[in-house]
């Protein structure tokens, strides 16, 4: 079984916004100031693990979508794997 890396969670975070029709990057620079891009799906990285973030205000307050807070890269992998199926499906 191969090692799940940070590119392979970005890859599938990536195509998670394309999909959704969302930004793909979590701020947007408006004159001098990040503005957040609400909707965004992106990763947050902490206590060696990973979790998926949605932008949830124009402050850029996040919401864990899973829950769960932070996990290995596979077991969040293949949560978001799921999770975009189930949009799929979903949507039509």
């Amino acid at each position: 079984m191969a090692r799940i890396t940070r590119n392979d969670l970005e890859a599938m975070v990536n195509l998670l916004n394309l999909i959704a029709k969302t930004p793909k990057d979590p701020y947007r620079k408006e004159g001098d100031k990040n503005m957040a891009n609400i909707g965004n799906y992106h990763l947050s990285g902490c206590y060696g693990g990973w979790a998926l973030h949605q932008m949830y205000n124009d402050a850029g307050a996040v919401r864990d979508v899973f829950q769960c807070g932070h996990m290995p890269a596979r077991e969040l992998y293949e949560m978001i794997h799921a999770f975009r199926i189930g949009f799929e499906t979903a949507k039509g």
